[in-house]
Order: structure tokens, then sequence, then C-alpha cells
């Protein structure tokens, strides 16, 4: 897949997003596309339901009514996605398709790259990307299961603990 693919979302009838997901998969099927297309995602969440005193686990669209889709953005790739059953409009000014932000795809938690933690407590690191970009700290607390870890930075002076998640954070 071209480097130049972005992230873009695209509204939907409620209720019609794994359907349009599945449409768009069957198009770059046929067509071949896979160099034009490189994901279709409906991001869903894991929940715990009680009903009649019994715990069971469901999966939950995060934003019902909505598909995201990373592509390169031609008159081809929008005239497919626009057309497809299903699908109301891209997300944007007057429906002309704005790629999400690099801070919106990480607030998302899509496209992450799989990587180990390799920090260690008591480490420098240095933040690469947010309202703390640039500021360097010390690793006081890692969790694992979060994907986060507190460190301590001096903000104005002052010994402050953040926690921050652990792909914006870089070894010294």
């Amino acid at each position: 897949m071209a480097e130049d693919a972005k992230w873009y979302v695209v509204h939907t009838y409620s209720g019609y997003e794994n359907k349009v997901k599945s449409s768009i998969e069957k198009i770059i099927e046929n067509r071949n596309m896979y160099d034009l297309f490189d994901q279709v995602v409906v991001p869903v969440q894991d929940v715990v339901e009680v009903k009649n005193g019994k715990k069971k686990s469901v999966q939950r669209k995060v934003y019902p009514g909505y598909v995201l889709i990373k592509m390169i953005l031609t008159d081809e790739t929008w005239f497919i996605v626009r057309n497809t059953r299903g699908v109301t409009s891209f997300v944007g000014p007057a429906s002309k398709p704005i790629p999400l932000t690099d801070e919106e795809i990480i607030a998302m938690g899509i496209d992450m790259p799989d990587f180990e933690l390799d920090l260690e407590v008591d480490e420098l690191v240095r933040i690469i990307t947010g309202p703390f970009e640039g500021s360097v700290g010390t690793v006081t607390d890692i969790n694992y299961q979060k994907k986060t870890v507190s460190i301590t930075l001096s903000v104005f002076g002052r010994e402050t603990q953040v926690e921050l998640d652990y792909h914006i954070l870089q070894r010294m």
C-alpha cells in the first residue's frame, strides 16, 4: 500500500455499517483495487451486559452510523465509496472528504503500529506529540493493560505526574 493512503470517515444509514464495509470490500476484490484501498473498519468495543442476572459480553459499535476507510483518494475511489448502497456521504464540508489527522487517529485507537514497550521505570523519555510535546520526564509507573505510562514532568517549575499513552513517548 502506498504511503499516501489516508483515513477517511463515511456516514452511513444507521445499522448499515457492516453492509457498507462488506460491499466496499467486495468491490475492492472484484476490481482488484488493493493498491488504492488499505482497510475498511467498523470500530467496535467489547461491552459486558447484565441481562436477567447473567453477564454477557457483546460487541458495540464505537461510532454508530460511521465507517472508517484507509484509502488513496481519487475520483474513482470517491465514486465507488460514495455510490455504495447505504452510504450517505463522506464526513467533511459539503461532503468533501477530509482525511483524519494523526491526533484523531491516535485518539480513536486505529492504525496503531504493533510494537513492544521497551521502557523501564526511572528512564528518561521525551513526549513526541500532544500538549506536552518536546517535554522530557521520568517514567514512574507502567500500566501494561491500559498501555499507559506515568511520568513526572517539570511544569512551571513544579513536579507534575501525568499518565500518557506509551506510543507518544520516545526514549532519550
